[in-house]
């Protein structure tokens, strides 16, 4: 297979929020694969940035060492593993640090590989896939709205516009346990990962996203699109996405 990852992170802190608690990044293990990360901090008095930057630097350090992920086994193992231990690490922050009390983050942290993607998620933001059969959500909300949604007691419409939209049910941090979902699917040529905060999937709908996916233009700008998007649509919250292209191997001219 000679294709190859392209990738882009962009963070923008919209048009409303003093501070931009959210985080992320692309990094590269000793063999050259990719972790891809976004996170949406949130706690009083700027802890949401603590949050989110603890979890982004201490994956990116414990990523820069591992080692080749051959199988997906391995893949969710090393995010379960490494995970549950920066959970750990930003709950005795907040233990630690009274300013910092009941902080936390969502994470969307996706090891890319050849052969497939292992996607590691707690809380709002999302993961999306455009590939040949569409475009599609690969991620479920861990949201009061969504499992209200889900269990069937309000309409995906009343959620929109629900009072206690922001209501979180799972984050790293906030408790020494923490339940993440792993889902590994395959990446294949031509194949398109949208990574985001809800500072974008609240503002530009999935129509919006896909349109500008399969647009010819180059990743960087694919981004800088969906980020003027969502500010031109309000930008109320911070905006975070990671775009990855699997490409065939040649330069687009």
């Amino acid at each position: 297979m000679t294709g190859k990852v392209k990738s882009i992170f962009m963070t923008d802190k919209g048009r409303v929020r003093q501070n931009n608690e959210d985080n992320g990044g692309v990094f590269e293990n000793k063999n050259g694969q990719h972790l891809a990360i976004v996170a949406d901090g949130m706690g009083g008095h700027r802890a949401g940035d603590v949050a989110s930057e603890l979890a982004v630097t201490s994956l990116q350090a414990l990523w820069e060492q591992a080692e080749e992920i051959a199988t997906a086994d391995q893949a969710e193992s090393w995010l379960r593993t490494n995970i549950v231990k920066v959970n750990n690490k930003i709950f005795e922050h907040a233990q630690a640090n009274k300013e910092c009390d009941g902080m936390g983050t969502t994470i969307e942290a996706v090891i890319v590989t050849e052969l497939f993607t292992t996607i590691a998620h707690v809380g709002d933001s999302r993961s999306y896939i455009l590939n040949s059969s569409g475009f599609q959500q690969l991620t479920e909300d861990h949201t009061l709205v969504n499992e209200l949604v889900r269990t069937g007691q309000i309409s995906e419409e009343d959620a929109e516009h629900h009072p206690r939209k922001n209501v979180i049910l799972r984050a790293l941090g906030t408790e020494l346990d923490v339940k993440i979902d792993l889902k590994t699917i395959m990446f294949e040529e031509e194949d398109y990962l949208l990574l985001c905060s809800d500072g974008l999937s609240n503002k530009v709908s999935n129509d919006e996203m896909k349109r500008i996916l399969k647009g010819e233009e180059a990743i960087e700008e694919k981004a800088t699109t969906l980020v003027n998007l969502a500010n031109e649509n309000g930008g109320e919250d911070n905006i975070t996405l990671v775009i990855l292209e699997f490409d065939q191997g040649h330069e687009r001219g």
